[in-house]
């Protein structure tokens, strides 16, 4: 069983979507404008902040969000991939044992301190910190010195920002957060138990042939 945030929340949507899509592969999920927008959005600011690529004249307006990310004294990460074996050790992005993975759009380590920020480009209204939880989660194992994660869901488009502290001390209790939903998924595992959750988004789902996909 692997996971990331991302694949645990579409399984918690849709057991039955994250089966046919992230195991056996009979659907892909269909990319929309909105995530097309936020694919693009993403490469720009990494350019901007790794090499100082002009922004697209579209993006410019996030420039000073980003202005004072850099700000931040200490040492940079973009696009950070990072990842755990079954242990919680850390292990290589794209090793055969992985456990878990994800990837940090921006930090920066400043001694006993990282500052870590996640960019999106969608509402501000629902905010899912739990992001945030895994990525300090995995920092935490991967740099021994980092004690306090400061961490952020940036909403570039809103220019708004929701900022979260966790601490070394706290692991255990971070780690609560996600049990209950691993452990649901673990059953699917175990016995190829994948129930369908319908809800009013199932007119969209790329899986045609579940009996609530009203746009089959």
């Amino acid at each position: 069983m692997k996971w990331s945030f991302s694949s645990l929340k579409q399984f918690k949507n849709c057991p039955r979507q994250y089966y046919e899509v992230k195991i056996k592969k009979n659907y892909a999920i269909v990319v929309s404008p909105q995530m097309q927008y936020g694919t693009e959005v993403h490469k720009a600011l990494e350019d901007y902040a790794r090499d100082r690529t002009e922004l697209p004249k579209f993006y410019r307006q996030f420039k000073p969000q980003v202005d004072a990310l850099l700000a931040i004294p200490g040492e940079q990460y973009l696009e950070f991939k990072m990842a755990l074996d079954d242990a919680q050790r850390p292990c290589d992005f794209d090793a055969p044992d992985y456990w878990v993975r994800g990837i940090v759009d921006f930090m920066v380590i400043d001694g006993d301190t990282a500052y870590v920020i996640d960019y999106k480009t969608g509402s501000n209204k629902y905010p899912d910190v739990n992001q945030l939880k895994l990525m300090s989660l995995m920092i935490f194992q991967l740099f021994n010195k980092v004690n306090t994660v400061k961490a952020g869901l940036l909403f570039v488009v809103h220019n708004s920002f929701l900022p979260e502290e966790y601490h070394r001390r706290d692991i255990t209790k971070l780690w609560s957060a996600f049990t209950g939903d691993l452990a649901r998924m673990k059953i699917s595992f175990d016995n190829d138990l994948w129930p369908e959750n319908p809800t009013g988004l199932c007119g969209w789902c790329p899986v045609k042939s579940c009996q609530f996909n009203r746009g089959r």
